[in-house]
């Protein structure tokens, strides 16, 4: 029966990858009734603290950009990129890291993407250098972001560490690993007045370079939400890190203090109101900007995805544990392998946590291996049809940055391989020393 209900998980992902969107949480929701009502499965409680802090967060992303702040904060990277043009392959994985580190999604990628590939062609740079770290960059730094979905979701798992702990050792190992995959990527492909795919688009009319840009102008109140959400961030990191500062309660003779999902959830909540109220947005634009979407998005996917999950390993985790766990134990970078694997199928850092880190929590895997191989759920490059990777294709006209013959021999390919395998190294080194 186990192999019978694995491969029904196992198709429900792969059909709800093909829907996209909330197409993976529906799925997630067959394959959850059929291992309930026919295979008999008790359900296990859905992931409600990790949708909450999801919400939570993209709610005040999503007033960041309808308030002008995720604009403000492209004006300020694209000023950071032309004053350095030539070294375009290593600032460009630079700015896309730390949006993404400081916004919780890689979606911000999105508006700086084009920047990046106007500011390379240029400067004559290859632009399909700085654009693949670029994307790359932007996932890794999921991982290390202390408000993204899978960071909040891995906290909400794994009750022994701290988000401190957490960000002392993906922040390094995933920074460090972008830094050598931009150096690779620096040696990518031929010069751009070399590469045939160039020449010929010039040839055939490829559209000039425009010098003259218009003068930005912040939206008023752009400045202040940008200064709402980091101070929001930082405390969201002060209150993970130092837990005296969060309130406590005698709870039957016992001092309990506050734990990090509702904190993460008030914090959030009060930025986003704050942003509303002294930034005045419209609100209307919160929920239809790109990031609420997103965000939103993820939540169903981790609704279906994440309990199907949890239902069909705790229902099956007495088999599991016994036929894996000393393999595992003796090899854990098997499980950074399983992780990368299944985060190609749900196209989602967090739904892969949800759903696959319980069950190296269940087969004790060291927390601290479990931290250092997280970044390995940032595989969804390796197949190009993700919006982050369709975008920076198209965004480059030069033609550098493409889909090769084989389809798996793409642009973001070796820059990916090398960040995700380079981070998880990294993060076993730091683990050893920091926990």
């Amino acid at each position: 029966m186990f192999w019978i209900e694995f491969l029904i998980v196992l198709a429900c992902i792969f059909i709800g990858a093909r829907l996209g969107g909330v197409g993976l949480g529906v799925m997630g929701g067959v394959g959850l009734a059929i291992m309930v009502f026919i295979f008999g499965l008790q359900p296990t409680s859905a992931p409600i603290d990790v949708m909450l802090m999801i919400l939570a967060v993209v709610t005040a992303a999503g007033v960041l950009q309808a308030a002008g702040g995720m604009d403000y904060l492209v004006y300020v990277a694209e000023k950071a990129l032309r004053k350095n043009p030539k070294r375009i392959t290593f600032i460009a994985p630079v700015v896309t890291y730390l949006f993404t580190l400081f916004a919780g999604t890689g979606h911000v990628a999105y508006s700086v993407l084009p920047v990046i590939a106007e500011v390379a062609r240029e400067s004559g740079v290859r632009p399909e250098r700085p654009m693949s770290i670029a994307v790359i960059a932007s996932q890794q730094a999921i991982t290390a972001s202390p408000i993204s979905a899978a960071t909040v979701a891995l906290l909400a798992l794994l009750t022994d560490v701290s988000l401190l702990d957490i960000m002392l050792i993906c922040i390094p190992s995933t920074f460090i690993a972008c830094m050598i995959a931009a150096f690779i990527s620096s040696k990518m492909g031929k010069e751009l007045n070399e590469d045939p795919e160039y020449l010929k688009k010039l040839e055939e009319g490829l559209a000039p370079i425009k010098k003259d840009k218009k003068e930005y102008v912040a939206q008023k109140g752009a400045k202040l939400s940008v200064v709402f959400f980091l101070g929001a961030a930082l405390l969201v990191v002060l209150l993970g890190s130092i837990e005296s500062l969060r309130p406590g309660w005698d709870i039957e003779g016992v001092f309990t203090r506050m734990t990090m999902p509702p904190a993460i959830e008030i914090v959030m909540l009060t930025a986003a109101a704050l942003m509303i109220i002294f930034c005045k947005p419209k609100v209307d634009d919160i929920v239809n900007g790109s990031v609420f979407k997103a965000g939103a998005t993820a939540v169903v996917a981790i609704f279906g995805i994440a309990w199907m999950g949890d239902t069909f390993f705790q229902g099956n985790l007495d088999l599991i544990s016994g036929s894996i766990s000393d393999l595992v134990n003796a090899a854990p970078w098997l499980f950074a392998v399983a992780l990368f694997l299944l985060s190609i199928l749900l196209y989602s850092q967090a739904a892969t946590v949800r759903t696959l880190m319980p069950l190296g929590v269940a087969l004790g895997i060291n927390p601290a291996l479990l931290i250092a191989m997280f970044p390995a759920v940032n595989g969804y490059f390796f197949i190009p049809n993700y919006p982050t990777v369709v975008a920076a294709i198209n965004f480059d006209t030069t033609g550098t940055t493409r889909i090769g013959k084989y389809v798996l021999n793409h642009s973001f390919m070796v820059p990916g391989l090398v960040a995700t395998i380079g981070a998880v190294a990294i993060g076993i080194v730091l683990s050893m020393i920091i926990l």
